[in-house]
């Protein structure tokens, strides 16, 4: 009898086309759905362009977590949309406030064996319940919403065998920070990362939860945990016993890549500016100065998050250079924090407490100042992320966090006994925690006459034309290795309220790598008839966000040329009618300069025979060179692609 380990046997229970071969395409039935607010609205927009009548998933919510700041009407006008868009289309609605979509999800809709697909990059974090959760493109989620299954290329397994246990003040976050230490930004790109061993049993669900959502950092299509006697305590405290069932890995299964670690041996890890993937001991860079810690998000979600903090700064005060910023992560979070006084420690501290959602991790406030340290517990530090330019952000556990707020420089945890003569306290999960689900609003029975709220700030999709077959079009951006999209189309406060109005937030688009992107796209347009922009390894690493395809091709790219890209970018790409090639030699990407031209011919025909594909590069000096590019779509992408886009795929399909 064939032995499956928990990835196989998940795949296996929801796979409708394809085989279990690594690099072939698969097709997997999803149970469940996940919006939140940013790539929402586009969602929600996508879902009435493809004339759905109403959701096909088993459940699909929509979160609003990251644009909770209303300093004019456009988020507050956005919220009405998506309670509206929700109403109509038959989804919960999770209010303003009441928590990250990712934790909240958990507690609330999670169930061991099921398949999740959500509209935001950290939807792995899931995994942690033994769930197979993938973050993707909004249009993906769109199409899964509708009733139609996902397709991924199916990805390596890499089984990562943990033994011994965590040491005193080492926590979860050090995990999955010596995963990127190891591994890198790119480490988890064409797999899914399986946690087994004995060293599970220390960890609790909320601590998997935390390694989970940052496999999104490793370029992971997911991460996977087993459903065992952990997740099962987890349910029984949220009062939903009756939705466990053990997911384990069979005797004597395998995995294509193996990895193993050792808690034991792991101490006190850290992030510097500006990838995850820049990892390093804590011990090697204390003693810098911070000048600001911000605690929460969904990478550090859990109650015991919170607790360790306000155990470590009880009957303290913070350094008074610093800011300590909590972000909770829902209401019901905040309840249980008062029970256990967590709270107030923390507010005593000298502690400010902000909205539960995503707030600084998305730089939707809490931007820190200029030229100094922020350390978090978030998941992400690209450049600029956090709403300052040129920013200095570290990303670290709670217990690196906490103990330097309160000495005000980057500080080891493990020091805190003889600075402070704090001993270190283990914390015991409450066997329940108070429920909350006030602010979760169920799907009405039938939403057909529902009209959608549309704000001046929403604009309908843009109409875009298929691909043609010919192009003599500029380069008009050459970017190095692991650009983010974040750099291609930044967040934050100024940008993200745009995230309905297309002609609007395109004006940022590749701002953060070049200022004069816009207007010179804007100028090319017209001349050209668009442009392609070229890149290098893993390109568009980071968030979901499709904006950083659907910007872009508003303002008329064609084509992007890379030596590879990150899952979820491609397939945005190919979704918005983008051709995603790749260069065959690595001498051409050398070769190539910013203000070339390039020439394509019987474009159309070669993507279809999925042939290599020429290109003539010239210049105002005349013709310097030809090379060749690929693309390694799937049969039905290059159909999709071919018609402009998977929006003109799915009104073809409505319509007939």
């Amino acid at each position: 009898m064939y032995s499956n380990n928990v990835t196989q046997k998940l795949i296996k229970d929801h796979l409708i086309k394809g085989e279990l071969i690594p690099g072939k395409e698969i097709g997997i039935r999803i149970d469940q759905a996940l919006l939140q607010d940013a790539t929402g609205t586009l969602v929600q927009l996508e879902l009435e362009a493809m004339g759905l009548q109403k959701a096909k998933t088993e459940i699909a919510v929509q979160y609003v977590d990251h644009n909770l700041l209303q300093t004019d009407h456009k988020n507050a006008d956005d919220h009405l949309f998506l309670l509206s868009a929700a109403q109509r289309f038959g989804l919960w609605y999770s209010r303003p406030g009441n928590g990250v979509s990712h934790p909240v999800h958990m507690e609330r809709f999670g169930i061991p064996g099921k398949t999740l697909l959500g509209s935001d990059s950290h939807t792995c974090a899931a995994g942690s319940l033994g769930m197979l959760a993938i973050g993707t493109g909004g249009l993906d989620v769109a199409s899964v919403i509708a009733g139609e299954p996902y397709y991924v290329k199916m990805p390596e397994i890499m089984g990562v065998k943990l033994t011994g246990k965590l040491p005193e003040w080492v926590s979860a976050k050090d995990i999955i920070l010596e995963m990127l230490r190891r591994h890198g930004v790119k480490g988890g790109i064409g797999k899914i990362i399986e946690y087994y061993g004995d060293g599970l049993k220390s960890l609790s669900a909320m601590d998997r939860h935390v390694i989970a959502n940052m496999g999104a950092e490793l370029g992971a299509t997911s991460t996977v945990f087993p459903s065992d006697n952990r997740t099962y305590r987890y349910l029984k405290a949220q009062g939903r016993a009756e939705d466990w069932v053990e997911i384990i890995s069979d005797k004597g299964c395998e995995y294509d890549l193996n990895e193993e670690i050792i808690l034991d041996d792991l101490e006190p890890l850290i992030a510097l500016p500006s990838s995850p993937g820049n990892v390093v001991a804590v011990k090697e860079v204390s003693g810098r100065s911070v000048n600001q810690v911000v605690i929460g998000s969904s990478a550090n979600p859990g109650l015991r998050d919170f607790w360790i903090a306000g155990y470590i700064v009880k009957d303290k005060t913070i350094n008074n250079q610093v800011s300590l910023d909590i972000n909770p992560t829902s209401r019901q979070l905040i309840q249980n924090m008062i029970k256990n006084h967590s709270f107030a420690n923390l507010i005593k501290a000298g502690a400010r407490f902000h909205q539960s959602g995503c707030m600084g991790c998305i730089g939707m406030g809490q931007a820190p100042s200029s030229n100094t340290i922020s350390l978090r517990t978030m998941p992400r530090n690209f450049p600029g992320r956090s709403g300052t330019e040129n920013d200095q952000v570290y990303l670290c556990s709670p217990e690196t966090a906490a103990a330097s707020a309160l000495t005000g420089k980057i500080t080891d945890p493990r020091d805190l006994g003889k600075l402070f003569n704090i001993p270190y306290s283990k914390y015991t999960s409450p066997e329940k925690e108070i429920i909350n689900t006030d602010l979760l609003a169920p799907p009405l029975e039938n939403g057909l006459e529902v009209q959608l709220k549309k704000g001046p700030n929403i604009k309908e999709l843009p109409h875009f034309s298929s691909i043609l077959n010919e192009y003599n079009i500029p380069v008009l951006l050459k970017m190095g290795d692991n650009i983010s999209t974040d750099e291609i189309l930044r967040a934050g406060a100024d940008v993200l309220p745009f995230r309905s109005n297309i002609p609007e937030i395109s004006k940022y688009t590749y701002s953060v790598i070049d200022v004069t992107f816009y207007n010179r796209a804007i100028k090319s347009k017209p001349v050209y008839g668009g442009h392609v922009v070229i890149a290098g390894e893993n390109y568009a690493q980071g968030s979901s966000r499709e904006h950083a395809a659907l910007a872009p091709k508003y303002l008329g790219q064609v084509c992007v040329i890379a030596r590879s890209y990150a899952r979820i970018a491609w397939q945005n790409l190919i979704n918005f009618g983008i051709l995603p090639l790749e260069f065959i030699n690595e001498q051409d990407y050398s070769r190539m300069e910013q203000g070339n031209i390039l020439g394509f011919k019987n474009l159309r025909t070669s993507i279809r025979n999925r042939s290599e594909i020429l290109i003539s590069v010239s210049s105002v000096s005349g013709k310097l060179f030809e090379f060749e590019t690929r693309h390694s779509m799937s049969n039905r992408q290059v159909e999709i692609l071919l018609k402009g886009g998977i929006i003109s795929e799915f009104k073809e399909k409505f319509n007939r």
